[in-house]
């Protein structure tokens, strides 16, 4: 029988940073048990992305929540009862739409749909499953009813970006300037493709406003839109 002596032990340091990594991930599994636990009573309170943490493999980049509300307030900007709201891979947005609206700042009450794949945001009264290599697997009454939409597919890649856009173009009430207020959030290499053959019927450019996320990220990201407001402008071409 060996000795115990001779058994690997862990530093000091090594142990803290074991306990400090387990120690976080117990507070988000507790803060994730809350929100499931709060589904019942429409999520009083602010609520936070925290408890959902990144899955990188998953090409999941969380906005900052600067980012997340600017994007959210243009979504809701000139919304009313009836307009309604798709939010597709972007959860992040979608948790500022909702605490926006939670705010007392708006009186509107718009009709709200998450579609992710993610499906720890199905707690959410609002989750649709999505998968975009089944972009129009949804369901049919979603179809051609959503006059406000933000996607930011979640690869940076042709097909990707195509698949995305044929959601986009499934959901949206009408395919026009003047009925569709559109944002797209993805990388800068995608730009030629959003602004000409996805979106450009509709009006879609490069905007200068700058997207951050919560853990930065490599890749130069842009924001698209199909119109001008407070927060951005057309970028300078």
């Amino acid at each position: 029988m060996e000795d115990d002596d001779e058994m690997p032990q862990l530093s000091g340091s090594a142990l803290d940073a074991l306990k400090e990594f387990y120690g976080e991930r117990d507070a988000r599994q507790k803060q994730f048990e809350n929100l499931k636990s709060q589904a019942e009573d429409d999520f009083e309170g602010k609520l936070s992305m925290d408890a959902f943490t990144e899955d990188w493999n998953a090409s999941q980049f969380w906005y900052n929540d600067e980012t997340a509300t600017a994007l959210a307030r243009q979504l809701l900007d000139g919304a009313t009862d009836e307009s309604r709201i798709a939010v597709v891979s972007a959860p992040s947005a979608f948790i500022q739409l909702k605490n926006l609206l939670a705010s007392g700042e708006y009186t509107c009450r718009p009709d709200i749909k998450l579609l992710e794949f993610d499906e720890r945001f199905a707690v959410f009264k609002e989750f649709v499953p999505y998968d975009f290599e089944k972009a129009i697997q949804l369901p049919h009454e979603m179809k051609a009813s959503f006059d406000r939409i933000i996607c930011d597919p979640p690869f940076l890649s042709d097909d990707c970006q195509t698949k995305a856009a044929l959601t986009v173009r499934w959901l949206a009430k009408s395919w026009t300037p003047e009925s569709l207020r559109l944002i797209v959030c993805t990388g800068e290499r995608m730009e030629s493709i959003i602004t000409s053959k996805l979106y450009g019927k509709v009006g879609t450019k490069t905007t200068d406003y700058e997207i951050k996320h919560a853990k930065g990220l490599s890749n130069e990201f842009r924001c698209y839109a199909n119109f001008e407001c407070e927060a951005w402008k057309w970028a300078a071409s």
